[in-house]
């Protein structure tokens, strides 16, 4: 015979079962499987007024649909352009207030080599505030990088393969790693407003296979990727190759190197930008760099000497700051620096000193080859509100 307290104890285990079970359905839901959207808070994380030079930051998803966000100074979305095409892959603003849009064509199945579709372009168009062409130029070589000129045309990068005798000359690289024994190599070109050629350079006529090495671990499909081309006052050009971690100055008349930066300074570098006053500003990947310690900077370099004249890593942890791939910088006109940290979707304002006044995450997230899920983002500019007298 049970006891009393042993006839409550049973009589209660149903509803303990029940509210049990309950519980189980209204609380458990599906996990995010995407680490980046599920661990770090997006949108705006950081604002310090007082220290952040106070304007709008404009930037496209990497991969999507072909959106361009302008957001407020408190993250907010007060302008989007819609490109007419997938980002191929940035967009920045003109100083006539349109939009220069880069912008991916399809790729046929098998062309050129395995890594060509995600960062091939294929078009440039400039956009109206409504996201109306104005002007476009397509080119299937096109890649990475093109900046509109004074003239109304464009300066951009383009692929082209290797004549073949010059693939076993070029050094470095994952040994027998070339795509069907072939190799690529970065064209540079220009057009005129009606998209007539002005003026061109070929890599592999200037480059030495001796010097000019690919990093160890790379795959021989490409010898310089070019990601970055400026045009400088003069006519000159500057071009990243993160290949073989080499920022360089070209000589438009003669087409020779007036200076090289390159390893162990560079390690897979981004966007060079050159300063006012002639040193140039980089987004210091750090991938593959000779230092057993994988980390990205941002570094202002005087180029004819190679000396380092200011850095930034971040002081708290300094292997937290990371990404292998894409990135930019850009120097603000109170003197802080706005960082892209781009395979993590990341906007960061920092001071002279290091210390961060504005940040942001993208929160737009796409499925991508290679990569993933991702929310990466190329490049981000931060423009004075003068820029915009229609949200005055």
């Amino acid at each position: 015979m049970l006891d009393r307290s042993t006839n409550d104890s049973l009589a209660m285990k149903p509803r303990l079962v029940l509210a049990t079970e309950a519980t189980l359905h209204c609380h458990v839901m599906p996990v995010d499987q995407t680490t980046l959207r599920r661990t770090r808070k997006l949108g705006l994380t950081a604002h310090e007024p007082s220290k952040a030079f106070q304007g709008y930051t404009l930037y496209a998803p990497m991969f999507g649909e072909g959106a361009v966000y302008l957001l407020d100074m408190q993250g907010e979305v007060v302008h989007t352009w819609q490109g007419p095409l997938e980002p191929g892959d940035y967009a920045y603003l003109l100083p006539n207030g349109n939009l220069f849009f880069l912008g991916k064509t399809p790729a046929p199945p098998g062309e050129l080599f395995p890594a060509w579709p995600i960062f091939k372009g294929g078009a440039l168009f400039e956009l109206d505030w409504d996201s109306k062409i104005v002007w476009e130029h397509r080119d299937p070589a096109h890649h990475h990088d093109g900046r509109r000129t004074e003239s109304g045309g464009a300066l951009y990068l383009a692929i082209e393969e290797l004549p073949a005798a010059m693939v076993p000359r070029v050094q470095g690289g994952l040994p027998g790693t070339e795509h069907s024994g072939k190799m690529w190599g970065d064209r540079i070109v220009e057009i005129d407003k009606n998209g007539k050629l002005v003026w061109e350079w070929h890599a592999h006529e200037h480059l030495d296979p001796a010097t000019d090495i690919i990093t160890p671990t790379d795959l021989r499909h490409e010898w310089s990727h070019a990601n970055t081309i400026v045009p400088l006052p003069g006519g000159d050009v500057m071009v990243s190759f993160r290949n073989i971690s080499t920022v360089a100055r070209i000589d438009r008349a003669t087409g020779d190197f007036v200076w090289k930066l390159r390893p162990p300074l560079l390690a897979q570098q981004h966007d060079p930008n050159m300063l006012d006053r002639g040193n140039v500003l980089i987004f210091n990947n750090g991938a593959r760099r000779h230092n057993p310690l994988i980390f990205s900077s941002v570094i202002e370099v005087e180029p004819q000497s190679g000396k380092v004249v200011w850095e930034y890593r971040d002081a708290t942890a300094m292997l937290s700051f990371f990404s292998s791939y894409i990135s930019g910088v850009q120097r603000l006109p109170n003197g802080n620096t706005l960082i892209c940290e781009g395979l993590t979707g990341r906007i960061f304002e920092v001071t002279p000193l290091g210390e961060i006044v504005w940040e942001y995450i993208s929160p737009h997230f796409h499925q991508m080859q290679v990569f993933g899920v991702s929310n990466a983002v190329f490049r981000a500019f931060r423009y004075g509100p003068e820029r915009f007298p229609r949200l005055a």
